[in-house]
């Protein structure tokens, strides 16, 4: 529990904590789960979801945005993720094939 609050403290409380959560979290990172998420609840198997997991958790521990994540917190300031989705995605990005409609 990270901490307790009156009822009417509640909501901006937890609005604070999310847009903490916001500015400290790599766009990147953001990205591929939100794609995981979207993508990876429809599939054959667990194991198909596991796969692209394994390859987005290799990729982004090797990441600028890693290092940096890791650099801010020892040095205990807000990180500057120098990753930007429009040309930093993995290379295995996108990994699904969008279905031909005819």
């Amino acid at each position: 529990m990270r901490s307790v609050h009156a009822e009417e403290d509640l909501l901006p409380a937890a609005r604070e904590l999310a847009q903490e959560f916001a500015n400290q979290t790599s766009a990147i990172s953001v990205t591929l789960i939100r794609h995981m998420m979207r993508k990876m609840l429809g599939a054959d198997h667990p194991m198909e979801a596991h796969k692209i997991d394994s390859r987005g958790v290799y990729f982004t521990g090797q990441s600028a945005d890693a290092h940096e994540g890791v650099q801010s917190f020892l040095e205990k300031r807000a990180p500057e993720f120098p990753g930007k989705v429009s040309s930093d995605m993995p290379e295995f990005f996108p990994w699904w094939e969008e279905p031909q409609f005819e």
